[in-house]
């Protein structure tokens, strides 16, 4: 056998199909695994073959984020990030500090705050006010759904007592019917459209921002959840394959184009002429986003019956179903015949059921080659439609992290939902046991990219005890996955989902995709998944992160 440029030695393999790690060497070469042996072959050492040790630790595929904004997140980190605070009083100092040290900023933007540290999950203009009186202020909370403003930003967007809700968000308002600063789903982009769109320049750093730090985690490949034009989002398709062309983009990435919800089946002419130009070895545009609701924070998450505490404004006691269902089932069905895979974002059950309503009307849904489309998110499902993505070979797509008791879960959400729909909340260990095909992901930077972050809820449905809002309960726990099939659903299943069927797997031939972590943690307790720490990354078996 010929000789490998690097063999990884002294630790143990998951392969990326769900069985347990096994000791194991693994040899690579022209970026692809030469080998997969129970011994080392002396033969396959030369004097140019890096020898990787991996001290007791495990190698595994490169995780594939399902789900995820990284250009977004990176220009976040660049800009006012408030990801790592947690009261009101944090992310006022953070806002005063930053701004002082950004005079010249002429907005102040940034994000990732979160509802629980306001009441009623609604911060104030005035708050921001006594620290930012003469700039407009936007900020983004952690799951992007809502904003916080200031008075200046208010009165740039012309927004009083008289301006009325957009028909797909909300305006809170005081007692006298004014805006008092926290603008819901449609709403943000009253504020958002006045924004000055980031260059290329700040859009190219932070892209590259944002693929570092995911390769830090042991993050490979991704899913970009929106590529596209959208309110303040830019369509960051170009910056990406310029990064492709110029190599500084090492990720395989796949982009989801956005469905804009206000135009109808015209703009697939668009759709399909930014796939064409989207192309290269790194990066291609052959998904869509369809954002078929909110969320039940804000109460515009889709249910299928009324919230259980009154006083949502956005025109509904429902929440919001972006599209009808004739829409919906039009949109994915002259996608799927184009040759679209369709990434539906589905919070609420109603939205669940529109979605896997509209993938079932699809004809000859399993020809061979057909889309593998997916729905991101998952929070409600009706146990009714929990079997229906096995039938449908429709995969669930989980972001495991939320799927926990946290401050935002318990003050906002259980109490509208009530105890029967609470229980239908993340059903992953339902739908791994009726046979769903799974990936998985973050959605950072609403919530970390560190995917050991979310595998240890998954396992656990509770953060770790080291996190400033756990909670020692376990969130129904009986939807709980084992390890296995966690780490099955985020590398060979994200794999699956981006059509890279050589990826996410550590098998004879498969792309040396790799992660090295710290430690086996099959073999440890799982309340410590969450302590597992990439050593190094490596993408076609050249080193991209780490040491």
């Amino acid at each position: 056998m010929a000789g490998a440029d690097a063999v990884f030695v002294g630790g143990v393999v998951f392969d990326g199909s769900g069985s347990d790690p096994r000791p194991a060497v693994v040899a690579v070469r022209d970026g692809r695994i030469l080998a997969v042996e129970r011994e080392l072959d002396r033969d396959l050492i030369t004097a140019s073959t890096e020898v990787v040790d991996l001290a007791g630790g495990m190698l595994l595929p490169g995780f594939i984020d399902a789900h995820v904004h990284p250009v977004e997140g990176g220009i976040e980190r660049r800009r006012c990030d408030l990801s790592g605070l947690h009261t009101r009083e944090q992310y006022l100092e953070a806002i005063a500090d930053y701004a002082r040290r950004n005079p010249d900023a002429e907005w102040i933007l940034g994000g990732g705050w979160q509802a629980p540290a306001f009441p009623g999950g609604n911060p104030l203009a005035a708050d921001l006010d006594r620290i930012v009186p003469d700039r407009p202020v936007f900020l983004s909370n952690r799951d992007h759904h809502g904003a916080w403003v200031n008075s200046v930003a208010l009165e740039r967007a012309r927004l009083d007592r008289t301006t009325p809700d957009p028909t797909d968000g909300r305006i809170t308002r005081d007692a006298d019917g004014a805006p008092s600063g926290t603008l819901h789903e449609g709403a943000r982009l009253l504020v958002s459209d006045l924004i000055p769109r980031p260059t290329a320049e700040e859009e190219r750093l932070g892209l590259l921002e944002g693929q570092r730090y995911l390769h830090s985690f042991g993050v490979t490949g991704w899913q970009d959840a929106i590529v596209g034009e959208y309110g303040s989002h830019t369509d960051t398709g170009n910056v990406y394959l310029d990064a492709a062309r110029s190599g500084e983009l090492t990720a395989t990435v796949v982009a989801a184009l956005w469905w804009d919800r206000n135009q109808g089946l015209e703009q697939l002419e668009h759709l399909r002429a930014r796939r064409a130009e989207l192309r290269h070895d790194r990066f291609v545009a052959t998904s869509v986003k369809i954002m078929q609701d909110g969320i039940p924070e804000n109460q515009t998450a889709a249910m299928l019956d009324p919230y259980l505490t009154p006083g949502c404004t956005c025109g509904t006691d429902r929440g919001i179903a972006f599209l009808d269902a004739a829409e919906l089932h039009a949109a994915v069905r002259v996608l799927d015949d184009d040759g679209f895979q369709v990434h539906v974002h589905a919070i609420g059950d109603r939205a669940v059921r529109d979605a896997l309503d509209a993938f079932e009307a699809v004809p000859d849904r399993r020809r061979p080659g057909a889309p593998r489309h997916h729905i991101a998110h998952l929070q409600i499902v009706h146990p009714d439609d929990v079997p229906r993505f096995a039938a449908l070979n429709v995969t669930a797509n989980m972001q495991a992290l939320w799927a926990t008791y946290e401050p935002q879960m318990v003050e906002l959400n259980l109490p509208i939902l009530g105890a029967e729909r609470a229980a239908w909340q993340y059903p992953f260990g339902d739908l791994r046991r009726t046979g769903a095909p799974l990936a998985a992901g973050s959605d950072w930077p609403v919530t970390t990219p560190d995917p050991w972050a979310a595998l240890h809820v998954a396992v656990n449905r509770r953060l770790p005890d080291t996190d400033p809002d756990f909670d020692p309960r376990p969130f129904y726990p009986e939807q709980a996955l084992d390890l296995g099939s966690a780490l099955a659903a985020y590398t060979s299943g994200s794999a699956r989902i981006n059509s890279r069927d050589d990826a996410g797997r550590i098998a004879v031939g498969a792309v040396a995709d790799l992660v090295v972590v710290d430690r086996n943690p099959f073999a440890a307790p799982a309340d410590e998944i969450a302590a597992t720490r990439s050593v190094s990354t490596w993408i076609d078996g050249t080193r991209v992160a780490g040491r």
